[in-house]
């Protein structure tokens, strides 16, 4: 059984505009959903064994934040370029390439990639990844046979999610 954690980066600032986009940090809401979101991870004792992130500010800084909620060394957290709008072809490509022995692998990457890659894994048209959702879709086979469709989604949340108390 494998586990993927799908994250869309928590909400970005726009607001210095002298910036590229791989430079864009985090605003005032994504440095609070970020660690709520870490927060709900750890309550859920999730654990995971590699953490692969886009490059850009706002991604590296949202792994961090969750990785750091859950215990996971954030110095052991990859950076793939390709995560960085390639889309799903080079997404499947870091999924199917993941060593057998990780049994869970997270991915933190940015819309409209997350959103397209939930639904393609999933078998699904219409969810939608909000800032700082989190996905998670098990599968009953080796990382290299990951294809369409073959996926089960066992849980989705984001920040403005409500919750039974």
């Amino acid at each position: 059984m494998k586990t993927l954690y799908l994250v869309r980066h928590a909400k970005s600032s726009w607001k210095d505009k002298s910036l590229s986009d791989i430079q864009r940090p985090l605003n005032k809401r994504g440095f609070r959903s970020a660690p709520d979101m870490g927060e709900r991870l750890k309550k859920a004792d999730v654990e995971i064994d590699l953490i692969v992130s886009s490059p850009a500010i706002r991604a590296i800084t949202t792994a961090t934040i969750l990785a750091d909620a859950i215990g996971y060394d954030s110095r052991y957290i990859t950076q793939d370029d390709r995560l960085y709008f390639e889309g799903q072809v080079s997404m499947f490509d870091i999924i199917r390439k993941t060593k057998s022995h990780y049994k869970s692998l997270m991915i933190v990457g940015h819309n409209p990639d997350m959103t397209s890659l939930l639904n393609k894994l999933c078998g699904y048209q219409t969810v939608n990844m909000p800032t700082c959702a989190i996905a998670r879709i098990q599968f009953d086979m080796a990382w290299s046979e990951v294809i369409d469709h073959c996926g089960n989604l066992q849980s989705y949340d984001f920040p403005k999610k409500i919750h039974s108390k």
